[in-house]
């Protein structure tokens, strides 16, 4: 309570206690005293406009209020301003509110029971709630990797989450967040997003098992109780639903009966004005699973429903309407909501673990270095580290390691896969030498079998009445598999508790367990609890029932129990709880020989239908089985692009595998060279999840253009960069591509580069590409657009407002092409980098983009190379530099610039601060242009990368250039490759070097420096520090020249690399002179 609501009740009190015996009148007025102002909140927050006119009204009849007071009233701003004041204004002519509360007793009694009652009722709660989080079990507090919002707003449930085990579903994302979902906070969980929407009536969040789904529902109700969140709310309800699923059939009368049983609660539930939150926690739970197409609707909230068509009529609103709803649910359940009934979808924010901080002080303990130990193992079994990204997992992953860590035991080699690691999470003590079976054989008859059996029934929830009929004790005694396996749920509303598995992957591991020790004598089929069924006799018969099952059964649910099955075969698994169960050593390779090739029939056997989840399921079962030889043989072919002709039988399904587990895969994918049309069929449902694919120089053919377009256009698509690079695709083949461009939201790097799209696949791709909105970057270059295509590009550069890199080099555009580019740069402030090297731009082309540059102030990269660009458009184009605060065309080479365009560029790089690369490669600068060029570089402070090669500077232009670098102190790279350099332009270049502290790349490849420059520049490496990249290929050293450079190096330890090839030194001379400058300089590089 605030403090002006207490301090009344603290005088009542105070008055109460020291007084003595009073009548009952005075009583009454000491209990009315301060009524007006005990509830003036609750006035101020649920009077309406009505009700407020009514008040004013009677209050003036009954004198208590003037016009003038009406008037005040009426002048105020929001309704709650104007109760304010009436509430102060009646406080001055009746104290104790007695009239106003009579006339809301009398002739509002709804309103006043809400306004009198409101405050308990919602201590009360507050109350019973804060006692519920405060005693919360520990278990819920799981590990949250993420340090940022715990929920990210999505669009819906995907496919895959609707289809596919919670656990498959982390692996096929490799434990990423959704490529678009964006951070929500609690506080904004139920508000509206913009100034034009409304709160959400519905918001669903989904999470796998273990993602933290409770603790989030936990987290919520204590900052709500505490006042931090939705103040506004007078009631958070939470529910678990594995407390509703104890009822048969139940109505909404009894359910709030059962849930908040306070008196007075119909005040706030049914007086339609408070806001009410009701939290449904686990709709996975209920024992008939949700139908919202066949559940009769009713609006009476006295007719008794099955607990599943409860919700359903809730959630549509036929019940509890005004009732806002968070509903929390794994995906597979949540997908079962219709969209069109759910206004908000929200994700548990999923985050890979990651490496533990190293710290600045030595550590001085051995266990302070588990966590790193434990990380190490980790990074090397990546499909157990992407599925620790759950962190319920990764609470039993971490626990079991760091115990293992600190045990220290050599011969107990840390487990690789699930299943032993789940193995040591349930037995601690097997890390012994004689472990006892009777500790293992027994609770696997209780609990073994009721793991198995309830996931059958996917349930995963038990009362302590289901707990006693399997054997199990309750609670489990300290010590036990059962205390270490399963945890106590406790009721929200009641005493009532319930039990479950710390995570549903135990279940899972207990229930192949049981099955496993159960089939090796069982005679009938396991899968049906009453016993009778066809007979199945011997391990082999039941294992591959249960392959059967597994890939048979909805939702995958049974592909990690299967995984678990297969797991228990491995050699580790087998030497770690062989002897416990029974198994000897040959039995064990019996049953893993026959495990091992059922698995791969069956992973061949689906080798010519499209790659599914449950033939992924099957190579993953193969890997827990520790049987990986196929498996590590494919990841080399595909490290080593060597899969063509190989995509054939299983060798997909495999492929499919290590495209979510294999290292090679986590940045990008790489499948050139290697596909047809047959094998991307099927892969494709596969591809849908990979983040980076390359699929270059596979000659895709119509057909499969086809099939790419489908998988662009896919739900699921997580494709964000795609390269078709040498495909030979034709304007046909670009029209599937360009209709997925429409509806794609993912694809942000589309590289087409040397294919043949021609005119008519360019304006085809431009008209996607006017209405996507996602793409950033497209190459095009090599593709034969001309001129047409350029001007359907130039369309889109107006209308797009997302691309922000655009590449057709090579592509035969002339002037009308670039003329049309250069007037949407005009109008575009989007695009940053522009190729349009290797064209026929000329000069009347590059004038139109450097008049266009003169007002587009985004672009800040221009690639000019072999363009015909003479000075004239030399001259356009550093006008346009002195202009632009940017840095623009650092690609000028292999053009026709002379000596006054290399004086136009001298001009600009004395103004221009910005650019720091400049590539004029192969031009006709000659001396006179590189003196300009020098001079203003001497005064430059941007210039980084300077690019003169094969240019016919000759001694004169060197020596200008030298006496340059003696004042620059920016320029870090110097190419003068094949630019006629000799004895005199070398000796200016090392008396600069003597003075310059800045350059670090020298190449002076191809030119004629002979042994007297050898001799100059070996002076300048002995007291030179910047240097680190010096290259003399082809200079005419001779043996006597490469001696001066090698004893150079004696003082010069910065020089890290250095190029001697193709001086004459002959292969003797070449030995003496490496082992030199090795033996002096033995981190330099030396190629010679």
């Amino acid at each position: 309570m605030e403090r002006n609501l207490q301090i009344p009740w603290q005088e009542d009190c105070y008055m109460d206690l020291k007084s003595t015996s009073p009548k009952s009148e005075t009583r009454k007025k000491m209990e009315d005293a301060g009524w007006l102002l005990r509830h003036q909140k609750s006035l101020q927050r649920f009077v309406s406009v009505s009700l407020l006119m009514d008040m004013v009204n009677h209050m003036r009849k009954s004198e208590q209020l003037t016009a003038e007071d009406a008037s005040m009233i009426q002048g105020r701003g929001s309704l709650e301003d104007k109760v304010h004041t009436l509430v102060e204004l009646l406080r001055i002519s009746d104290p104790q509110g007695s009239t106003l509360q009579a006339y809301l007793q009398n002739s509002h009694p709804d309103e006043y029971n809400l306004v009198t009652l409101h405050d308990s009722v919602v201590q009360q709660h507050k109350a019973v709630l804060r006692k519920r989080v405060d005693t919360e079990s520990l278990t819920h507090q799981v590990t949250n990797h993420s340090h940022g919002p715990a929920l990210l707003l999505v669009e819906g449930v995907s496919d895959l989450q609707q289809r596919e085990h919670d656990l498959i579903q982390v692996s096929v994302n490799r434990g990423t967040a959704p490529l678009h979902g964006r951070p929500l906070g609690l506080d904004r969980l139920l508000a509206p997003l913009t100034r034009v929407s409304t709160a959400p009536r519905v918001t669903l969040t989904v999470g796998v098992a273990g993602s933290g789904k409770t603790r989030l529902v936990h987290q919520f109700v204590r900052l709500w109780i505490s006042g931090k969140i939705f103040p506004d709310l007078s009631l958070v309800i939470p529910v678990a639903c594995w407390e509703l699923s104890s009822f048969d059939r139940l109505s909404v009368e009894r359910m709030l009966r059962s849930i908040v049983p306070y008196e007075n609660v119909d005040v706030i539930l049914n007086g339609g004005i408070c806001k009410v939150l009701l939290i449904f926690d686990g709709l996975e739970e209920f024992r008939t699973p949700l139908d919202f197409s066949e559940a009769p609707a009713t609006p009476d909230p006295r007719r008794e429903l099955l607990v599943s068509d409860l919700i359903t009529n809730i959630v549509r609103g036929n019940l509890l309407p005004g009732v806002t709803l968070w509903l929390l649910s794994r995906p597979g359940v949540g997908s079962k909501v219709p969209a069109g009934l759910v206004d908000r979808v929200t994700e548990e924010n999923s985050c890979m673990p990651s490496r533990p901080s190293t710290p600045s002080a030595p550590r001085s303990h051995a266990s302070e270095d588990t966590p790193h130990q434990v990380w190490d193992h980790l990074s090397c079994q990546k499909p157990v580290l992407i599925l620790c990204s759950v962190p319920g997992i990764c609470r039993i992953v971490t626990t079991t390691l760091s115990h293992l860590v600190r045990a220290e035991l050599e011969d107990i080699p840390l487990p690789r896969t699930l299943t032993e690691i789940y193995a040591h999470y349930c037995w601690p003590h097997l890390t012994s030498a004689d472990p006892s079976s009777g500790s293992i054989r027994k609770p696997l008859a209780t609990l073994g079998r009721m793991a198995f059996y309830s996931l059958l029934r996917r349930r995963h929830t038990f009362s302590e009445a289901e707990l006693r009929t399997y054997g199990v004790d309750v609670p489990p005694p300290l010590g036990t598999l059962g205390h270490r396996v399963l945890q106590r749920e406790q009721s929200w509303s009641s005493e009532c508790v319930s039990w479950r598995f710390v995570h549903t992957s135990v279940q899972e591991f207990l229930g192949a367990l049981f099955y496993y020790t159960s089939s090796r004598r069982g005679m009938f089929d396991l899968f049906s609890e009453s016993s009778v069924s066809w007979p199945r006799i011997g391990f082999p018969s039941h294992y591959r029932a249960a392959l059967q099952k597994s890939n048979s059964a909805a939702n995958g649910n049974l592909d990690f129990f299967m995984r678990f099955l297969s797991g228990l075969l491995s050699s580790a698994v087998g030497g770690l709880l062989g002897g416990a169960l029974g198994v000897g050593r040959e039995e064990q390779v019996t049953q893993r020989t026959m495990g091992t090739t059922l698995l791969q029939n069956t992973v061949v056997g689906s080798g010519g239908e499209a790659v599914s989840m449950r033939s992924i399921a099957t190579v993953a079962c193969l890997a827990e089985l520790q049987q990986g030889e196929w498996i590590r043989s494919v990841e080399e072919d595909l490290i080593g692009c060597r899969l063509r002709g190989k995509l054939k039988g299983g060798v997909c399904a495999v492929l499919a595998y290590l495209l979510q587990v294999s290292d090679a895969c986590v940045d990008e994918t790489h499948l050139s060279n290697c596909l047809d049309s047959a094998s991307l069929k099927r892969l494709l449902p596969q591809l849908l999840y990979c983040s980076k694919l390359r699929m270059e120089n596979n000659e895709f053919k119509d057909d499969a253009m086809e099939l790419l377009g489908s998988l662009l256009s896919a739900k699921d698509c997580r494709i964000q960069s795609l390269s078709l690079a040498e495909n030979s695709i034709s304007s046909k083949g670009i029209k599937p591509l360009s209709r997925a461009l429409l509806v794609n939201r993912t694809l942000t790097v589309l590289d087409l580069h040397g294919n043949n799209i021609g005119t008519k696949g360019a304006k085809v791709l431009a008209e996607a590409l006017k209405l996507n909105q996602v793409i950033v970057s497209v190459n095009l270059q090599s593709n034969s657009i001309e001129d047409e295509g350029a001007r359907a590009l130039a369309d889109v550069l107006q209308s797009n407002r997302k691309l922000t890199s655009l590449n057709v080099q090579k592509n035969s555009i002339g002037p009308d092409g670039v003329k049309r580019i250069a007037d949407s740069l005009k109008k575009n402030q989007i695009l940053q980098d522009l190729n349009v090297s290797s064209n026929h731009l000329g000069d009347l082309g590059t004038v139109a983009l450097a008049q266009a540059l003169m007002v587009n102030h985004t672009l800040c990269t221009l690639r000019l190379q072999s363009n015909s660009v003479s000075d004239k458009g030399m001259k356009a184009l550093t006008q346009a530099l002195l202009c632009v605060p940017s840095s623009l065309f650092s690609g000028l080479r292999e053009n026709s610039i002379g000596v006054e365009g290399a004086k136009a560029i001298a001009r600009a790089l004395q103004e221009n601060n910005t650019l720091a690369e400049l590539d004029l490669t192969a031009n006709l600068l000659h001396d006179e242009g590189v003196t300009a060029i020098a001079g203003a570089v001497k005064a430059n402070r941007a210039l980084r990368s300077l690019h003169l090669q094969e240019n016919a500077l000759g001694d004169d232009g060197v020596v200008s250039l030298a006496a340059a670098l003696r004042e620059n102190s920016s320029l870090a790279v110097l190419y003068l490759q094949g630019v006629s350099a000799g004895k005199a332009g070398a000796v200016a270049l090392a008396e600069a070097l003597m003075v310059n502290q800045t350059l670090h790349t020298l190449d002076l490849r191809g030119n004629s420096i002979g042994m007297a420059g050898a001799k100059a520049l070996s002076s300048a490496l002995k007291t030179n520090r910047s240097l680190r990249s010096l290259n003399l290929q082809e200079n005419s050293l001779g043996m006597d020249g490469a001696i001066f450079i090698a004893t150079a190096l004696r003082g010069n330890h910065q020089l890290t690399y250095i190029n001697l090839q193709g001086n004459g030194i002959g292969e003797s001379g070449a030995k003496v002179v490496s082992d030199a400058i090795r033996a002096d300089a033995s981190e330099c590089v030396v190629d010679i």
